[in-house]
């Protein structure tokens, strides 16, 4: 079956969206920002698909934007996402109103599950990251039956070239890229900007010690002492790349780096969202790669807004996959006699 449209309608919405942020950045209101986005790629799908039925699994309700204190705030969504689609020029609509708005962000409640389409964004992925001027993205997928058919991955601030093992870059080779992915057919990256796009792969390295390892940037997301003893016993000799959001996954597909790890903190937030990982995912099994929970099977998206996942995350190529899962098996098992 082909989602040709669909992903049509998700590059579009996605990179709507991530005019918004990067426009209003300077506001660093991201309550506005997050709803912004949220509000916008709602309102482009069904404009775009008027036909499909909609549900829209997301991260972001109305419900203190219907307060009477936030009347203000609300207002000042509504005129950024107006002002967003009028800059943007596809859509000759009279302007959004405030329930507009509203109704948008509030068509992200559906709990999605095994039946049926339900499309899975993630406004802004990686909150600290877009705080701190360093990596964000807005990640949409589309689940069909409990499958991830379709992905996109839009990150304004990721380097068009390479990352390689510095998180650091200039902005001379230019900066902003949109993955997209559909099942069967591969995975591509192209700037932002719409010039054309490329098929990207994963790294083929198959030693380990040759791998580099991205992880979250924030140590309260993943459990980094965990990942050292991980690399260690694989024989890395790169220091981890730490950067946020789904973005990594877009920068494993092309190959910047040959493995993922996360393991989340119990005390801090034991449940994975599916919005965290779903286009993600498809983007780097389209590239090539693997993606799976700890203990080697794969993550599975019919099961609502939350994955079933209690240990982690890990992703690489089918090459180091193996290697890759004996020791993150032994790691986990010599913490835990630790304790």
């Amino acid at each position: 079956m082909s989602y040709d449209k669909e992903l049509h309608a998700a590059k579009k919405a996605a990179s709507i969206a991530a005019t918004l942020c990067q426009a209003f950045l300077f506001l660093f209101l991201l309550s506005l920002l997050h709803d912004g986005s949220q509000a916008l790629v709602s309102f482009v799908l069904e404009r775009e698909l008027p036909t499909e039925s909609f549900s829209l699994v997301a991260e972001e309700d109305s419900g203190d934007l219907r307060k009477d204190d936030a009347q203000e705030t609300l207002q000042r969504i509504t005129t950024l996402i107006n002002d967003t689609l009028a800059s943007d020029g596809s859509y000759t609509v009279s302007s959004l109103t405030n329930e507009d708005v509203l109704r948008a962000i509030d068509s992200g409640k559906s709990e999605g599950g095994s039946s049926g389409r339900h499309w899975v964004l993630d406004p802004i992925d990686g909150t600290k990251g877009f705080i701190r001027g360093d990596q964000y993205a807005i990640a949409l997928a589309l689940l069909d039956e409990g499958k991830v058919v379709l992905g996109v991955l839009a990150c304004p601030n990721l380097p068009l070239t390479s990352i390689g093992s510095d998180t650091k870059h200039s902005s001379h080779n230019g900066v902003g890229c949109l993955f997209f992915s559909q099942i069967g057919s591969g995975t591509y990256m192209q700037p932002l900007d719409g010039s054309p796009p490329v098929k990207v792969h994963v790294t083929t390295i198959e030693n380990s010690e040759e791998a580099s390892f991205f992880e979250s940037f924030e140590a309260a997301h993943s459990k980094h002492d965990l990942s050292s003893a991980i690399a260690k016993k694989l024989g890395i000799k790169a220091p981890p790349v730490r950067i946020d959001s789904q973005a990594k996954y877009g920068a494993l597909s092309r190959g910047d780096g040959a493995i993922y790890l996360r393991f989340l903190h119990k005390g801090y937030q034991y449940h994975e969202n599916i919005w965290d990982h779903a286009a993600g995912c498809i983007v780097v099994t389209e590239a090539g790669g693997v993606v799976t929970d700890a203990g080697g099977k794969p993550l599975d998206f019919s099961k609502g807004r939350y994955l079933d996942i209690n240990t982690g995350i890990i992703v690489t190529n089918q090459k180091l996959m193996p290697a890759l899962l004996k020791a993150v098996k032994e790691s986990v098992e010599e913490k835990a006699s630790s304790l």
